[in-house]
C-alpha cells in the first residue's frame, strides 16, 4: 500500500512542479545510502553532481522519500541504489515513472548475496521492513548467487567487503560511460585509482587475519558485517542479525555474550555506527573489554559527512580497530 501512495504522490507532484535543472558537462546522480554515494562520487570525480538523499546519521532501515526527493528523482540522470526490503520503494516508484525514469544500478545484483542468519546466542527478532507488510519480499528478486545453505532473507550489506565495492564501482563507471561516453577516459581513470586504493585495502585486512593470534569477534549490536567476516574468514558472535528492529538485546543475550568474550580472552566488544551503544557498553563494563566502533559505512554522521570521510577512511579505522580485537 505504502509503495502506491508513494508513486501517486510523485505523480501528483510532476503536475504541479516545474523542472529546473542546471545544464552542466557529466551526469547528475541520485544515491540512496552511503556507499551508493561514496562510491559514485569516486568514479565520477568532478564530472557531473552525486547526492545523497539518506540524510546523514539516519539509518536507511526507516527512511522514507520527501516529495523534494521524488522531484530530485525525476532530474537524474541515474539512480544508484542498494536493492534491498530497506529501499523497497525504489522499484514501484520507478515503474511509475514511466519513461521520465532514470537509468539505475541496484547494488546487490552486482555481487553474490547471502541471506542473513542466526547463529548461536543471536536473538532471532523481526525485521523492521515495510516489506513485511507490503508484500515484498527478496524471493520477488535475483541478487546475483545465493549460496544453497542459506535460506531466509537476504543480508543487504554487500558494500561491506572492499571486493564486492570494486565489482559495485566498477558496474557504477561502466554505467557512467554508457550514459556520458564523452567523460569515458575520466570514469576509467578514477576508477582505476579507486580499485587501487580498495585492492590495497584488501590486501592489508587479509595481512591482519592470516597473522592474528584469535579469529574471533563480537558485537554487542546488530551484525551487518556477514560479507565483510565471510570475505576474510573471521567468525563472530552477535547480538541480532542486521536489519533487525531490535537495539536492545536481551539479558539472557547478553550473558552469553559476555562468557564468550571470558571463555575466549577477547579483548574488545563492537558496536556499529549511529547505535546507542547501550549493549556494548554493559558488556565492556562487566568484562573490562574495551568498546570499539566496527562502522558497516550504511551511513555517516552530519559532522564526519561535512569532513567529507570516505568509504576507504572508515575501512581504515575498521582495520585498525580490529586489530585490537584480534591481537
Amino acid at each position: 500500500m505504502k509503495k502506491t501512495i508513494i508513486s501517486l504522490l510523485f505523480l501528483s507532484l510532476l503536475l504541479v512542479w516545474p523542472s529546473a535543472v542546471p545544464a552542466q558537462e557529466g551526469l547528475t546522480i541520485i544515491t540512496l545510502n552511503f556507499p551508493a554515494y561514496d562510491f559514485s562520487r569516486q568514479v565520477a570525480g568532478d564530472r557531473g553532481l552525486v547526492s545523497m538523499l539518506l540524510p546523514p546519521g539516519t539509518d536507511m532501515h526507516s527512511f522514507e522519500p520527501s516529495p523534494k526527493d521524488l522531484i530530485a528523482l525525476s532530474n537524474a540522470d541515474l539512480l544508484v541504489y542498494n536493492g534491498g526490503v530497506a529501499d523497497y520503494w525504489v522499484e514501484g516508484l520507478l515503474a511509475s515513472m514511466g519513461d521520465d525514469a532514470p537509468a539505475a544500478i541496484a547494488m546487490m545484483d552486482l555481487v553474490e548475496t547471502v541471506a542473513e542468519e542466526i547463529i548461536e546466542g543471536m536473538e532471532d527478532v523481526p525485521h523492521d521492513h515495510e516489506a513485511a507488510t507490503d508484500s515484498h519480499s527478496h524471493d520477488d528478486h535475483s541478487h546475483g548467487e545465493h549460496d544453497s545453505e542459506d535460506v531466509g532473507e537476504l543480508d543487504e550489506h554487500v558494500w561491506t567487503s572492499p571486493h564486492n565495492a570494486i565489482l559495485i564501482s566498477r558496474a557504477i563507471a561502466n554505467k557512467f560511460t554508457e550514459l556520458d561516453p564523452h567523460g569515458a577516459q575520466i570514469y576509467a581513470s578514477n576508477f582505476e585509482q579507486f580499485e587501487s586504493a580498495l585492492l590495497a585495502l584488501d590486501a592489508d585486512f587479509r595481512a591482519l587475519v592470516e597473522n592474528a593470534p584469535r579469529r574471533t569477534i563480537v558485537l554487542g549490536d546488530r551484525f551487518a558485517m556477514r560479507y565483510f567476516t565471510r570475505e576474510y574468514g573471521l567468525s563472530y558472535y552477535a547480538a541480532f542479525p542486521g536489519c533487525s528492529a531490535q537495539t536492545e538485546p536481551s539479558a539472557k543475550t547478553i550473558a552469553f555474550l559476555m562468557d564468550v568474550i571470558k571463555k575466549e580472552n577477547i579483548p574488545v566488544v563492537f558496536h556499529i555506527e549511529l547505535s546507542s551503544r547501550k549493549a556494548a557498553s554493559l558488556i565492556a563494563a562487566e568484562t573490562g573489554a574495551q568498546d570499539l566502533l566496527l562502522h558497516s559505512a550504511h551511513n555517516i554522521s552530519q559532522d564526519d559527512f561535512n569532513k567529507g570521510i570516505t568509504y576507504i577512511d572508515i575501512m581504515r579505522g575498521n582495520l585498525e580497530n580490529l586489530r585490537k580485537a584480534l591481537y
